[in-house]
């Protein structure tokens, strides 16, 4: 049995029931979701109302009120067909299972449910108490530190952390018996929520004044303080918020791993302990990403004199056994089986996006943000100088960084096609935006489109992984694929293409020796 009873430290004044704790799986079962396609979806009328992945990623964390949030509805007819008769109520709950942020294992609470509701989307575990619980408990308690606690030593991944399903269900979720100890929490936790949003405005203009306050750090200051004072000083404002938000998950598990280490007390050994208890939970490459995070702070203090000798020097990076990797990327035959499935009209659809991919090697962020003015139709080119913001409200924003900023050539057939395409189209406007678009839709249609083309299941990511690949096994030359997909160096290049890299190495030796063979004495 994993049902337990607990005894909290701190209690509601005349509550004296029990606390049980119990495995996720038995509190839970798990509700099935789908995606559907932009014309399958109408904001105006329908039957049911489809909730997407993104729709509530912006809203983890909070409890998610859908009367009153814009949503799309879907016919009845449509959810059949796609075998997805079952809907949401209220009380149940939405986790993110990846994502490229913290966002990654919080979770939303429905509530005020009065219509049909369904969730679409990958990413996301949406899941039913089979317990009855109070409004809003759920949502507050999975979202706390505590639970979240669980999961930092479940995530894997790299750019994209992820919790797979599995693992989920051996989390534990406690709550009091007392149903009204519950509401109690609730209610609370809600009336502590509005009292912070009536102070944000306060706080947010006191953290301005204190700013340019410079916390006081000596050689007795904590390694995780430090590192924290360090990403403060140097990251924030010139990286990226994906890249900032790897610097706080590496806090997070300084923090874990290593509360009371002091700075002046970092060695060689104890900086190895340091990683190798982090490898117990990740694989070697996420391993040696925080590795690089950690030694570019802890050299710095070098600097400053608060560590007498590099502790990183020699470190051997460890990492537990590799999961089974998907596919990243498709051969020639694959990807002509996938292109000459997809279904190209006189419409803009996700088709086109997934065949303009495959040709451009672009990244999902700039293919979302090309407008008729960025096509080039009498040099064959595309240029290539913002991106897309759909992992927030949309909007243009700067590339990835300046060799981003480029020309790509394109052949006369995709010339032709979106010459005709484009046409009607606004010149400055996205050609594939309409409204939100999220990465997990169209990486749902490219999935169904590798089923039933019996191919691998790559992600819109791996289409430009595909097309790198096809151009080095072609001869182009590490050079050139760098520049085509805006790589800032040709070693970028070469550290995610190693493996081909390595092949048409053999290849080359074995033509070497075969000439070097023809030779006469």
């Amino acid at each position: 049995m994993d049902k337990k009873e607990k005894k909290p430290q701190i209690r509601f004044i005349g509550f004296n029931d029990p606390w049980e704790q119990r495995k996720f799986a038995k509190v839970f079962k798990k509700i099935s979701n789908n995606t559907f396609s932009r014309a399958e979806l109408n904001y105006e009328k329908g039957t049911t109302k489809n909730i997407h992945y993104g729709d509530v990623l912006i809203k983890f964390g909070e409890l998610l009120d859908v009367d009153k949030d814009l949503v799309p509805f879907v016919n009845e007819e449509i959810i059949i067909n796609k075998s997805l008769s079952e809907k949401l109520t209220k009380g149940d709950i939405i986790i993110a299972d990846a994502a490229e942020d913290e966002t990654v294992g919080k979770c939303t609470e429905l509530i005020n449910l009065s219509d049909k509701i369904v969730i679409s989307g990958l990413h996301t575990i949406p899941s039913r108490p089979v317990i009855n619980f109070a409004s809003g408990y759920l949502g507050y308690y999975m979202n706390s530190s505590s639970y979240h606690n669980q999961l930092i030593r479940l995530m894997q991944g790299t750019k994209v952390s992820s919790i797979s399903k599995s693992s989920l269900q051996e989390t534990t979720i406690i709550y009091p018996s007392s149903f009204e100890e519950q509401m109690k929490i609730s209610n609370s936790f809600s009336q502590l929520n509005n009292l912070i949003t009536l102070h944000q405005r306060k706080y947010n203009n006191s953290k301005k004044e204190n700013k340019c306050m410079i916390k006081s750090i000596d050689k007795a200051t904590l390694l995780h303080e430090y590192y924290a004072h360090w990403v403060h000083i140097y990251k924030e404002g010139a990286v990226r918020k994906v890249t900032m938000s790897k610097y706080k998950q590496t806090h997070l598990w300084l923090e874990k791993i290593c509360p009371t280490l002091i700075i002046s007390d970092l060695s060689r050994i104890t900086y190895q302990k340091l990683l190798n208890d982090y490898a117990e939970f990740h694989e070697r490459q996420t391993t040696m990403d925080f590795h690089h995070q950690l030694k570019a702070a802890i050299l710095d203090a070098v600097d400053e004199g608060l560590i007498d000798r590099d502790p990183t020097r020699k470190a051997i990076i460890k990492g537990k056994i590799p999961n089974q990797k998907k596919a990243k990327f498709l051969n020639q035959f694959e990807l002509q089986t996938l292109l000459s499935n997809l279904k190209l009209n006189n419409e803009i659809n996700w088709d086109w996006f997934i065949l303009l991919v495959s040709k451009t090697g672009l990244r999902f962020s700039e293919a979302l943000a090309l407008t008729p003015n960025d096509f080039d139709f009498s040099h064959q080119q595309l240029n290539i100088n913002k991106t897309w913001n759909y992992k927030e409200n949309g909007g243009f924003m700067p590339t990835k960084n300046k060799s981003s900023i480029r020309k790509v050539q394109i052949d006369w057939q995709l010339v032709i096609q979106f010459s005709s395409l484009i046409k009607n189209i606004e010149k400055d406007k996205p050609i594939f935006i309409y409204k939100n678009v999220y990465n997990s839709t169209i990486n749902e249609i490219l999935s169904r489109y590798c089923k039933s083309s019996n191919i691998p299941i790559i992600s819109i990511h791996g289409l430009r992984h595909t097309h790198a690949s096809l151009l080095l096994f072609a001869g182009v030359s590490i050079a050139s694929v760098a520049r085509r997909l805006g790589h800032s160096s040709m070693t970028t290049t070469q550290k995610t293409y190693l493996h081909i890299i390595q092949e048409l190495e053999n290849k080359d030796i074995d033509l070497v020796m075969r000439s070097l063979s023809g030779l006469i004495n």
